[in-house]
Order: structure tokens, then sequence, then C-alpha cells
């Protein structure tokens, strides 16, 4: 096995401070970022303020400002103790921002490194920041990164009926789109509510293409630990809501599969509480037996740009008591955006007739998304 070699030349938009600094300047800033929002090693939030910006509140996503938040925990406002900012969530009561809390500023500028899965809550938080200017006037500033699954797209298309925090637009699983090129598309497709359109400013990335292989240099979030978590992701998702652990309590999350019991694999695992992490993991404190996936992810998915359901088919038509596999249809339906694919593993569907009825809705996608993509695409 090849090692993946990754693109060290790739500039991200925060980085390129020349093409958007002075715009800021005289004007009031709320920052939509996370620990991923980092400037040349150093936080944008302090980035900003060093150079004389009026930055006035922070927004923080899933998983906190700092990222010390666990998956699905309410996200606390409060106040940064680095800096002195008001930090409000957008992870709690409120997940979108009021015309109150935007009374104060003129920008809202997002930069936060996403993982280019329809599921991963970055872009439900943007999705409401662009949809809170665009109703306020506020302008909003993209800085955009790469997205480390952007060589592919795969995945159901996510139905209407099926929408929420966790797919808001209809989009595939994988939608091989950066922040910035998802942003133009909900802006001009009119996502947001009432169709309302957001004053929006994109700052690219240099010398990014969607072949490029990009080595996140914090992690996403506390479960996304390596990029063979982050490659494995979009597959390994859809176990969340079924009788399967992948790894959350343990060194290996989103890089592990199993449960007490099972015969399939030869690692075993035990799920603990991590704090900041993970609560009350599934199988807390029981040894589990599965399958180690890690050398697989970091491989796989670039070769073969398709996500991986030979383990969910594998794993379900495989489990003893079928009726119990899934702990929640309805949310699991949500992570898929369809009640279909659910349906299709119940009834044993071959993986080859489950890819196939994604084909024509995906073909419609995919003709979509090229009118929006800023970098040269893998086709």
């Amino acid at each position: 096995m090849n090692e993946l070699e990754y693109d060290s030349t790739i500039v991200v938009g925060a980085e390129r401070m020349n093409l958007y600094l002075d715009n800021l300047q005289e004007k009031r800033l709320a920052i939509v970022a996370n620990q991923t929002s980092l400037v040349n090693g150093v936080h944008l939030v302090d980035t900003l303020i060093s150079s004389g910006v009026n930055v006035v509140k922070v927004f923080a996503p899933e998983h906190g400002f700092r990222g010390n938040a666990a998956a699905g925990e309410t996200v606390e406002s409060g106040k940064d103790s680095r800096t002195g900012l008001p930090v409000i969530s957008l992870y709690g009561s409120s997940k979108k921002p009021t015309a109150q809390m935007l009374s104060d500023i003129d920008i809202l500028v997002f930069d936060i490194q996403d993982v280019g899965a329809r599921f991963y809550t970055y872009i439900s938080t943007m999705h409401y920041v662009m949809e809170a200017a665009a109703e306020n006037d506020k302008k909003v500033l993209i800085l955009d990164r790469p997205n480390p699954n952007g060589f592919y797209v795969d995945g159901p298309v996510l139905e209407k009926e099926f929408q929420s925090f966790v797919g808001m637009h209809p989009i595939p699983v994988v939608h091989g789109l950066t922040v910035g090129e998802l942003a133009q598309m909900i802006n001009s497709e009119g996502w947001l509510f009432d169709g309302v359109k957001c004053d929006l400013n994109i700052i690219k990335c240099e010398n990014y293409e969607h072949l490029d292989l990009y080595r996140l240099p914090v992690k996403p979030s506390p479960n996304l630990p390596t990029m063979e978590s982050i490659y494995l992701y979009p597959s390994l998702c859809f176990f969340e809501p079924t009788q399967v652990s992948i790894g959350r309590g343990t060194d290996l999350p989103f890089q592990v599969i199993g449960y007490p019991g099972n015969d399939l694999g030869t690692t075993t695992f035990t799920p603990t509480s991590i704090p900041g992490v993970v609560e009350n993991p599934k199988y807390e404190n029981e040894i589990c037996s599965g399958s180690k996936l890690q050398d697989f992810g970091s491989f796989y998915f670039f070769t073969s740009r398709e996500l991986y359901l030979a383990w969910l088919v594998g794993y379900y038509n495989h489990y003893p008591n079928k009726e119990e596999f899934f702990s929640s249809e309805s949310f699991f339906d949500k992570l898929a955006g369809t009640n279909s694919l659910r349906q299709q593993i119940t009834e044993e569907k071959s993986v080859e007739d489950i890819r196939s009825s994604w084909q024509p809705e995906l073909d419609k996608f995919k003709l979509v998304r090229k009118k929006y993509l800023l970098y040269p695409d893998f086709e």
C-alpha cells in the first residue's frame, strides 16, 4: 500500500489576508469560528484583533468555539477567556442568529474547516448564518478551506421531508464541495428561507484542486482525530443509530466497528466515557469485537471515490436480531436523507442495487454542482 501524498502548497482563504483585511477595517465583525480557524497557526480571532480589526463577538457551532464540547452536547454561551469576547452559541437553544444578536455588527465572517459530509453540522450553521444575514442586511465573508473529502460525490440525495439540522439541503451525503462552493449553491438555488439572498463574498484557497489531498492541521471535532477517521466518517456515520459501535469512547473513533458478541473481525475494543469527547458511549465498559478500519480508510476512498456500503449491509445481514438492528429508524433516515436506504437494507438488497438507485438524482446534482465550482474538478 502506497502512502497518500498530501499537497503542502495549499493556502487556505484565511491566510490570504491581503485579499480581505482592508475591507474589514472600520467595520464591526462577528466571527463564526472554532478551533480549526487558524491563520498560520494563530487563531483567526486573535489574528484579526492584533491587526486592529473590531471583532465584536464570536458565534460558536457544535463542539464550541475552542472545540471542547462532545458531539451533540449543548454549547453554552459565555465569554472567551483569552480575548474577553462574548461567545454566543449556535448549538443550543438557538441555532440561528437573531436580529438582536446582529444589531451591533456589519459583517459576519465564517471560517470553519468542514469535512465534506452532509450530516456534519458546520454547514447547517453556515446556512442559518447566511439566512440571518440576508434577513438583517448584513454581509457574509466566507474564508474558504479545502474539502478533505472533496475528491468524490456519492450517496443518496436528501429528500425534503427528511430535512433536519443533520441534513438541510437536497445534496448527496458526500457533496464534493468546499464551504464556499456550497454557500454559493445555497444562495443561488434559493434554499434560504423564502428564497432570500445573502450578500456573500468568498476568499478562495490558493493552489487547491478537488483531486488534491489536504491534511487538516487541527482535528475538526473531538471524534475525528485522524485523516483516516475523516475519510471513514461519511460511510461509518450510518452506524450511529444502529446496534453497532463505531468506536466512540475509544482511541479509534470512526476507525473501528463492532458490538459485544460479534464474530465478524478479530479486533476488540471497550468504549468508555471521555470528558469533552463522549459521555456514556454505546456499550460503555463492554468488550466489543469487530474490525479495525484505519488502514483501509487511508487508501480506499481516494482510489474508489465512493462510499463503502458493504459494512452497513454486511453487519445488518449478520446481526442476530434484525428487528433491533436500527436503534432509531427516524434518525437513520435523517442521516440518509431518505427512508429508501433503510428499506433497501431490510429487504437485503445488494450493494450494487442500492448504489444504482442513487444514480438518477446524483447525476442531476452533479450538473448543478458544476455551476458553483471555484476550483478545478476531479472529473
